[in-house]
């Protein structure tokens, strides 16, 4: 079984994701791990489109990534990488939140994935079922999912 080298934390702007990423902080530290902070934009790859729209979808793509950049990550890896005590790397993909958490928990050898109970929009988690719930589904990793 290969050793663990990280712990991927789920950042969507909300107070519980802060909330996770210090708890993921917390025990990157104590475990001496690399702190993986990962913004999932979702995004589906299966949209029936035209020429036209596809350019327009780069275009937003690009847009949405800088936006979740800036507001929603930066502000993290900072504050959490202020001290210089642990290694922090901020990720930010498109697509599935939960499905997209396990490859990066995957591709960083991640010990666990660290997430909030309660996301940005609770509409979504109605209609889509919650992240935390699709991870313990998904993922060969344990998912410690912080309220």
């Amino acid at each position: 079984m290969p050793v663990s080298s990280s712990i991927v934390v789920g950042l969507d702007g909300s107070e519980a994701s802060v909330r996770a990423a210090d708890a993921g902080a917390e025990a990157a530290r104590r475990h001496d791990l690399r702190l993986v902070l990962a913004c999932v934009v979702p995004w589906s790859p299966y949209a029936i489109t035209t020429n036209e729209d596809n350019e327009r979808r780069s275009v937003d793509k690009a847009r949405e990534v800088a936006a979740a950049q800036e507001r929603v990550l930066d502000p993290v890896v900072a504050r959490l990488s202020a001290d210089g005590d642990i290694d922090v790397e901020g990720v930010v993909r498109h697509g599935h939140p939960a499905e997209t958490l396990v490859a990066l928990a995957r591709e960083h050898d991640a010990a666990w994935i660290t997430v909030g109970r309660v996301g940005q929009s609770r509409v979504r988690t109605l209609l889509f079922g919650s992240t935390p719930g699709s991870l313990i589904q998904l993922s060969s990793v344990p998912v410690l999912v912080v309220p």
